[in-house]
């Protein structure tokens, strides 16, 4: 009985050892690697260029270029056309008139280029106050560059008897050699990582 279960023993062993030999052994389980997001490119003026989001669609062009991020009832409308999750990249033209009263944007003030209560961002019902800025700086726009940075504490009110509804931050960075502005009143998520990581010619 000894012998035999020695034999068995043999015979189990050699076999352990032909597999092992023959038979490659299993892979290491290696983490999957993140998906790379697909990205498309926007570009701007003096060679400044921003990879956006391949779910992110540009509208319009030149000094009034409308990046949709989310849910829009008419993106190919104007500034100031509510009820469209985006944020906007402007240039001269725009700027020139970027003020309240249509006079020249500076960053000491919103950009508001109306002359009476627009309409909130958010509800079409409502209208929008712009207010103070929360946080001023500076914010870095690809390598070498920093943008005036601005957050602007907004408010969305009743027009019937002026109760503030909602709240929201309006967020410009300027780049005044480059004459580009870009105002989110969204908090779009992303979009301070877009700008940080932007490219130069």
């Amino acid at each position: 009985m000894l012998k035999t279960t020695s034999a068995a023993a043999a015979l189990a062993a050699a076999v352990t050892l032909v597999t092992a030999i023959l038979l490659p052994a299993p892979a290491a389980s290696a983490a999957p690697a993140p998906a790379a997001s697909a990205t498309r490119p926007l570009h701007l003026r003096n060679g400044l260029k921003l990879n956006l989001p391949s779910s992110w669609k540009v509208y319009g062009k030149g000094d009034w270029i409308r990046v949709v991020t989310g849910a829009c009832a008419a993106p190919k409308a104007g500034y100031g056309e509510p009820e469209c999750d985006s944020f906007w990249v402007l240039g001269p033209k725009a700027i020139k008139v970027g003020a309240e009263l249509f006079n020249p944007y500076t960053a000491k003030k919103p950009f508001y280029p109306a002359t009476d209560v627009q309409l909130c961002p958010h509800n079409r019902e409502w209208g929008q106050v712009v207010g103070g800025a929360a946080v001023k700086g500076l914010r870095q726009v690809g390598p070498g560059h920093r943008a005036h940075y601005r957050e602007w504490k907004a408010t969305c009110v009743s027009y019937e008897n002026g109760r503030v509804k909602s709240r929201y931050v309006q967020r410009e960075w300027y780049l005044p050699k480059t004459r580009v502005l870009v105002v989110d009143q969204w908090n779009t998520p992303g979009l301070a990582g877009v700008l940080r990581r932007a490219v130069w010619r």
